[in-house]
């Protein structure tokens, strides 16, 4: 990597023997520059993982890298960009090979083929902490600290005869020679413990790994293939694919390990997207393909539908950039450390000498707007989340740790200095002896009775009572499939006065069914309606709704209907169907894309309406507009 000419100046941030970034003068990271540095992570990642390289089009119109930067223009120069080089959203279409109405085909090989050439729509986790891992964790531990030095102590003195062979008094041959067991048993229990912490970790570690994975399946993503509207899981994703995007959808799946994808609109009812997540602006962005057919992976919908067609997935996407960057400028930060701690250099979080990719990742996280209000001082929260994730304990937890290893040290001290004080009177002042060097055997048995008593009496006893305590609660709880990953989270939430909580899906099956309908002052049948009014009904909701939103048969006979997209448009088309009507077949003879003007629902306006034209052969007669909404507010356009 070569650095940028005509920009070098003293805040360059210097990697090896190239510049990564470059620091302008009011410490913001060009994003553009960034991500193209970046490049080669994502090259280096592609060819490891078997794909072909990123510049190669393959048998398709379009490399990875072209489709990469293609996603880095905004606006009119996107359109400009997409209009000159791909003739407009159509030809990218066909350069992929993919069809904007009824998207790609149900193949499985060519699904296949498009993951090895465009990559997975995944970031590779972290790798999990190996056993021997969590087993030096477990060391970690003050008490099996002294346990350990006061086994290794207590095995040299079993071992250890004076010069002159005076074992001192109260002692003989037998009791020097069984020594040796008091600091084994030592060791066994610290093995023991360990082990036991170790595998508990260990197993708790897969049983997530293993919930990990059931939540990724879970998590689904509407697309068009052959024609049919489907759900599939978001990393099944591939670039080619027809996605159908609604308000209320995240382009991505947080935190997800779920991953994104980026796309250009292909068509738009009114879509405003909140791309604060990204950019750190806060303003909704309106797009359309005229305008703004740009839509990134890690933004939200806010208002209105669409469809886009995928262009970048996984590590290509804007959140894989943005993660894998992170996960660079950390591991760069990790060896920074190393090389200065194995120089003697002292080096502590932000402040590492000249810059380091530490200032890449904080000054690239404000820049892309991840993280607000940090100071740009992540280096140190860094350090602490990675030493509390280590060993974390419950608020009452470290304070028992606390009082305990305080009571336990004054004891083992008070211990030592009246074992030492009573064998100095008895032995200097009454017995009038010299001192010798056998002696140093009693101080040293007095410091372990010390330690053991520091060890045994009390510090293991409070914690460890809240410890149980919570592994007892955890594992009630674990029999209703409620999973706690850490154990403070029980006191914290012990501690909770109030809970607030949506209720939708979270106390109700978030499933929404037609009760009651009112006509005017009276609740009629639907056959009592005349022909235009039962005509007019179906139109509205047929048409007047998402058309991301669907009701299907269910998978397993006898099962209800499943219900896919917004639940409250769901049960109107379950009314339609519970009528003996077909809304699939309006919206075919009124596609999306011919629609008028949508102006979708949100929380200021409260309604939707929709406007068609009104067509007398190929002449326009005018036009019809459907709204659903709160009752005042339609009450008050009439």
């Amino acid at each position: 990597m070569e650095p940028v000419a005509g920009r070098h100046n003293r805040n360059s941030i210097e990697i090896g023997t190239g510049k990564l970034v470059q620091v302008c003068g009011e410490s913001s990271i060009l994003v553009e520059e960034l991500k193209s540095y970046l490049y080669v992570f994502c090259s280096l990642f592609s060819m490891h993982k078997g794909g072909v390289a990123m510049g190669s089009r393959g048998e398709y119109g379009c490399s990875v890298d072209e489709l990469r930067t293609l996603m880095e223009y905004r606006g009119a120069e996107a359109r400009e960009k997409l209009d000159t080089e791909y003739q407009g959203v159509e030809g990218l279409c066909r350069r992929l090979k993919t069809d904007p109405n009824n998207g790609l085909p149900q193949d499985k090989d060519e699904l296949d083929r498009r993951r090895a050439v465009f990559g997975a729509n995944e970031i590779p986790p972290h790798p999990p902490k190996s056993f021997l891992q969590l087993v030096w964790e477990a060391l970690q531990d003050v008490t099996l600290i002294i346990l350990l030095v006061s086994a290794i102590v207590s095995l040299a003195l079993s071992f250890y005869r004076p010069p002159d062979g005076n074992l001192g008094a109260g002692s003989d041959d037998t009791e020097h020679e069984a020594g040796w067991i008091e600091g084994v048993a030592i060791l066994i229990s610290v093995v023991v413990v360990v082990l036991v912490t170790a595998l508990n970790d260990y197993t708790k570690e897969r049983q997530f790994r293993g919930l990990q994975a059931k939540i990724e399946t879970e998590h689904k993503f509407s697309v068009i293939r052959g024609g049919d509207q489907i759900q599939i899981v978001v990393n099944e994703l591939v670039v080619g694919d027809i996605a159908q995007i609604k308000y209320g959808r995240l382009l991505y799946t947080h935190q997800c390990d779920l991953l994104p994808a980026d796309g250009v609109l292909v068509q738009s009812n009114d879509l405003k997207i909140d791309e604060s997540s990204l950019t750190g602006e806060s303003d909704q962005i309106r797009k359309s393909p005229e305008l703004d057919p740009m839509l990134l992976s890690g933004t939200h919908v806010m208002e209105g539908s669409g469809k886009m067609v995928v262009t970048a997935v996984g590590v290509n996407s804007q959140t894989g950039i943005i993660m894998t960057l992170l996960g660079a400028a950390k591991d760069v930060v990790e060896e920074e450390r190393k090389a200065a701690k194995r120089e003697g250099d002292a080096v502590t979080g932000a402040a590492i000498e000249d810059g380091t990719a530490q200032a890449l990742l904080t000054d690239h996280v404000k820049a892309s707007g991840l993280v607000e209000g940090s100071n740009g001082d992540l280096s140190n929260e860094t350090t602490k989340d990675e030493v509390e994730s280590k060993k974390e304990r419950s608020v009452l937890q470290a304070k028992l740790t606390r009082l305990a290893i305080q009571i336990g040290s004054f004891v083992a001290g008070c211990t030592v200095l009246i074992l030492v004080t009573r064998f100095c009177i008895s032995r200097y002042m009454i017995e009038e002896k010299a001192f010798s060097v056998a002696d140093f055997q009693h101080f040293i048995n007095f410091l372990i009775i010390g330690v053991t008593v520091l060890v045994v009496a009390v510090p293991e006893g409070l914690p460890l009572a809240v410890t149980l305590s919570l592994a007892y609660s955890v594992k009630k709880m674990m029999l209703d499939n409620n999973l706690v990953r850490h154990l403070d989270a029980c006191e914290t939430m012990g501690n909770a006065t109030s809970i607030c909580s949506d209720k939708t899906g979270t106390l109700t099956t978030n499933r929404m069914t037609v009760v009651q309908k009112v006509h005017y002052k009276e609740t009629p049948k639907f056959e009592s309606l005349n022909k235009e009014t039962r005509d007019l009904l179906v139109h509205l909701i047929s048409i007047n709704s998402s058309y991301a939103s669907q009701v299907v048969p269910a998978k397993n006979p006898g099962e209800q209907l499943t219900q896919l997209g917004n639940k409250t448009e769901c049960g109107l088309l379950g009314f339609v169907l519970a009528l003996g009507q077909s809304y699939q077949a309006i919206r075919d003879k009124y596609p999306e894309d011919k629609i008028f003007k949508v102006y979708t629902f949100n929380s200021v306006r409260k309604s939707m309406s929709t406007v068609i034209e009104m067509r007398d052969g190929n002449l326009l007669s005018g036009y019809r507009v459907f709204s659903k909404g709160a009752s005042e507010i339609i009450l008050k356009k009439n």
